[in-house]
């Protein structure tokens, strides 16, 4: 039994690997596809920013109406929605048919990753789930870290089409994997709407939900705009830069893996912490950020942090609405997307109006009125001794 959860949470993983993939590494073929289609760079970035928007979206409502759906079958087919629709964009030279096959899959997106978070944590036992969450997590850094240049040199290389046939292989493969090895996963105890939509009814919820926003704020402000930060500020030239964004993504993955050990042994207690600790990165980023050695050791600290603060997010939500599982995924991923839009955002105008340098101010702004929503929530609806997950 260890053997084979070990192996359904490694399918979970590459699975979040092959979405994630499909959904960022389009960013590293934006110029191909604007080629493809003759169209302006900025105009082929919908492909991306329409993605996201709609996973905000359907974010709470699509795993709610799959809540009742057998896991597998679940999955499957979401696989076999984003397998479908990248062999349409590999052969569509219409970029409105394009466009449609982008929002297709990113509207059912939440509801494989609200599958794979609550399989993967009953997996295993209920004090190891941080632990099997955080490997789901390394699949969502590695698409992240590895899918852009994967994609960009797939597309350089040989074809836009072999680059865009990548995505539907890996998310082939997850599908006859997942076909292939799991178990039906019926549902055990079908919740109604009604009853799935009572969470939010808790306050609790809602500073949840607000604390993940403005987390997911501070750590996607400032790293947005982390290629021009090291350009404009640390003066780094284009591959330096390029090494700094590689080595963010493998601390990014790293720091999948501390966040399940430091969740399995105090949940609460990392939580609280972890806002003061990244504004403690912030800060040596705005006193030493014009340093090139200083700041490539601020990179990896940054990195790990923000490979943490993904685990953190999904454990914050879904521990205040234990007993809705897979709609309490959904508010988490619809949260950490709108937290992306708000930070992305905010540091675009913080930049435009101050200049580079003040797109720090982002990130630490949003952690302090993150940790007064952590605070609130601690000391209003966590009793003081319910520190650990259990």
């Amino acid at each position: 039994m260890y053997k084979q959860n070990k192996l359904l949470i490694l399918i979970l993983m590459i699975g979040a690997f092959g979405i994630i993939n499909t959904e960022m590494g389009v960013i590293g073929i934006l110029p191909y596809i604007a080629e493809r289609f003759d169209i302006s760079v900025s105009r082929a970035g919908w492909l991306v920013s329409l993605f996201a928007l709609t996973v905000a979206v359907s974010g709470p409502t699509m795993p709610l109406l799959f809540s009742g759906i057998n896991g597998k079958k679940a999955m499957l087919l979401v696989l076999g929605v984003f397998v479908v629709s990248n062999i349409v964009a590999i052969f569509t030279s219409n970029f409105a048919v394009a466009m449609i096959a982008r929002v297709i899959p990113a509207i059912f997106h939440p509801v494989y990753f609200s599958a794979a978070f609550t399989i993967a944590a009953e997996s295993v036992h209920k004090k190891e789930a941080p632990k099997a969450i955080s490997k789901v997590f390394i699949g969502v850094s590695a698409g992240m870290v590895l899918g852009v240049p994967i994609a960009s040199f797939l597309a350089s290389a040989i074809s836009y089409q072999i680059s865009m046939s990548f995505f539907a292989i890996v998310n082939a493969i997850v599908f006859v994997a997942i076909l292939a090895f799991f178990p039906s996963m019926p549902v055990k105890e079908k919740l109604s709407y009604g009853a799935q939509l009572s969470v939010l009814k808790k306050p609790a919820i809602w500073l949840s939900i607000g604390a993940v926003i403005l987390l997911n704020s501070a750590v996607f402000g400032v790293y947005s705009y982390l290629a021009e930060y090291l350009g404009t500020v640390t003066r780094m030239s284009g591959s330096w830069i390029s090494i700094m964004l590689a080595v963010f993504g493998g601390a990014n993955i790293i720091g999948n893996i501390v966040a399940g050990k430091l969740l399995t042994n105090n949940a609460n207690r990392s939580v609280v912490v972890f806002p003061f600790v990244l504004g403690f990165v912030y800060l040596l980023l705005l006193l030493l950020g014009q340093f090139t050695v200083p700041m490539a050791i601020i990179t990896v600290f940054w990195g790990i942090l923000a490979g943490i603060a993904g685990n953190i997010n999904q454990y914050w939500i879904t521990s205040a609405a234990r007993k809705a599982p897979e709609f309490a995924n959904g508010l988490f991923l619809a949260s950490v997307n709108l937290g992306t839009t708000i930070g992305t955002a905010a540091g675009g105008l913080f930049i435009s109006t101050w200049g580079n340098p003040y797109v720090v101010w982002v990130g630490i702004l949003s952690l302090i009125l993150s940790a007064v929503f952590i605070m609130l929530r601690i000391s209003l609806y966590d009793p003081v001794k319910s520190v650990s997950r259990q």
